[in-house]
């Protein structure tokens, strides 16, 4: 692409997007609105990326290795690097055994 085309192509982008103003005009725009089949897979896979990065944190905290964590839960290296990096749907019970059996924390639901 020549520089005339790219700068020309930025000009659009931004001319595009220059009404969305907030994070979730954004994410309506780009997903859907809430509630709409694409914003759910999203947010599921948002979600499972944020448990999974939770995991990973306390798990980094409590100076322990993927393997370590996998043999303290009866589980395998490889399931606890998909969850970390939120390519495995958790059930709460797994989710539940790693955090309070393999890390020693408590785990507290909130709905709202």
């Amino acid at each position: 692409m020549t520089k005339n085309k790219s700068l020309k192509k930025m000009a659009t982008d931004k001319t595009k997007n220059k009404n969305i103003t907030t994070f979730d005009e954004h994410l309506d725009k780009q997903y859907g609105k809430i509630g709409t089949p694409k914003r759910t897979k999203f947010e599921i896979k948002a979600k499972a990326f944020a448990i999974g990065e939770i995991i990973k944190e306390e798990r980094l905290l409590a100076s322990m290795t993927q393997e370590q964590l996998a043999e303290k839960t009866g589980t395998k290296k490889s399931f606890i690097s998909r969850i970390e990096n939120g390519h495995s749907d958790i059930q709460l019970s797994t989710l539940y055994k790693l955090l309070e059996h393999g890390l020693g924390r408590k785990v507290s639901l909130t709905i709202k």
